[in-house]
C-alpha cells in the first residue's frame, strides 16, 4: 500500500526536481565509470568510490547532520550498517564491476527495471500490492531484457555476464530502497548514508588496502581520477542523499520509477562520449523493457 507525502513536507517542485537531477547524475556515473575503468580495475575503483564517499560525508555529517541525530533509537545502528552493505557496498561493487564487463546501453537498461523489482520486494513485505496491470508489466520488461540477451552480439562490448552482474546489482539496490523506507520516514537522510558509507568503508578496509597494492597512483590520468570522484561526490554522495531524503515523502516504487529515465540519458551520453552505437535490437528490447516498467508503475 502507498503512502502520501506528509502536507508539511517539500513543495512537489523542489522534490521531483531534485530527484530529476539525481537520475541525471546517475546516468553520469555510466560515463564516468567508462572513464575511470579504462585505467583501475572494477573492484578496486569499487572500494575506492566508497571509501572516498565516506570521506566526503563525515564532515558534512558533521556539520549538519548533528540535527537528525535524536530521532536515533538503539539499534540502528546495526540496522543502518546492514543497509549500508545492501545499498552502498554490495550495490556499488556489482555496478562498477558490471558495468567493466558490459555497454552502457545494456547496464542502463537493465538498472531501469529496478522499479519492477521494487515492487515485487515491497509487495512480498506488504508495502505495496500487485495487480494484473502490474504483472503483466512486468512481462512485457522481462521480453525486452530477453531481447537484449538474444542481441549480445550486436551491442559493442556487452556480455551476458556483466549483464547479470549488473542485475545483481539492480536486485541488492531494490531490496535497499525497501528496506529503508520506513527508516527513511524517522530518520534524515545524512544520518542514514553517513551510517551507510563509513560502515561501507570500513568493512571494505582491508579489501581496499589489498587491492590498492598494485596499482601506481601517480600514473593514472587526470581524467579517470575525475571519474573517480563524479563516482563518489555526485553519483554516489550527492545522489543518495536526495534518494533517502525523497523516500520520506514519496512511495518507494514512485521514486525507483525515475531510473528508467536512466537509459535514455545515459544512452545519449555514451554515443558521442564513448562511441558506443545504436542497433535494431537494442532499441527494440530498451523500448519494449521500459514500457513495461512504464505499463507496471500505471497498474
Amino acid at each position: 500500500m502507498e503512502t502520501s507525502g506528509d502536507s508539511s513536507g517539500p513543495s512537489n517542485l523542489l522534490l521531483y526536481s531534485l530527484i530529476v537531477l539525481m537520475t541525471v547524475f546517475w546516468s553520469g556515473n555510466y560515463i564516468a565509470g567508462k572513464f575511470a575503468l579504462a585505467e583501475i580495475s572494477g573492484p578496486l575503483l569499487a572500494v575506492l568510490r566508497i571509501t572516498l564517499a565516506g570521506f566526503l560525508i563525515a564532515p558534512l555529517y558533521l556539520t549538519i547532520g548533528h540535527k537528525e541525530r535524536h530521532a536515533r533509537r538503539p539499534g540502528d545502528f546495526l540496522k543502518l550498517t546492514g543497509l549500508g552493505v545492501l545499498g552502498v557496498t554490495l550495490n556499488q561493487m556489482f555496478f562498477i564491476v558490471g558495468l567493466s564487463l558490459t555497454s552502457v546501453a545494456h547496464a542502463s537498461i537493465i538498472v531501469g527495471i529496478t522499479p519492477i523489482l521494487v515492487l515485487i520486494i515491497a509487495a512480498i513485505v506488504g508495502q505495496e500490492r500487485l495487480t494484473l496491470q502490474k504483472i503483466a508489466g512486468m512481462l512485457v520488461a522481462l521480453c525486452g531484457v530477453g531481447i537484449l540477451q538474444i542481441s549480445n552480439g550486436h551491442s559493442s562490448g556487452a556480455t551476458l555476464v556483466g549483464d547479470f552482474v549488473i542485475f545483481c546489482g539492480a536486485l541488492v539496490f531494490a531490496m535497499y530502497t525497501v528496506f529503508s523506507k520506513p527508516v527513511s520516514v524517522r530518520l534524515g537522510a545524512m544520518t542514514i548514508n553517513f551510517f551507510a558509507y563509513i560502515g561501507g568503508a570500513l568493512i571494505i578496509a582491508p579489501a581496499t588496502l589489498w587491492l590498492s597494492r598494485g596499482l601506481h597512483f601517480s600514473g593514472v590520468s587526470a581524467r579517470a581520477w575525475l571519474g573517480l570522484l563524479y563516482l563518489s561526490a555526485l553519483g554516489s554522495l550527492a545522489s543518495y542523499i536526495i534518494y533517502s531524503w525523497a523516500l520520506k515523502s514519496v512511495p518507494a516504487s514512485r521514486v525507483a520509477s525515475f531510473s528508467y529515465l536512466q537509459p535514455v540519458l545515459a544512452t545519449l551520453m555514451a554515443i558521442p562520449l564513448l562511441n558506443e552505437r545504436l542497433s535494431a535490437p537494442l532499441v527494440a528490447g530498451g523500448a519494449i523493457a521500459l514500457a513495461g516498467v512504464a505499463l507496471t508503475e500505471r497498474g
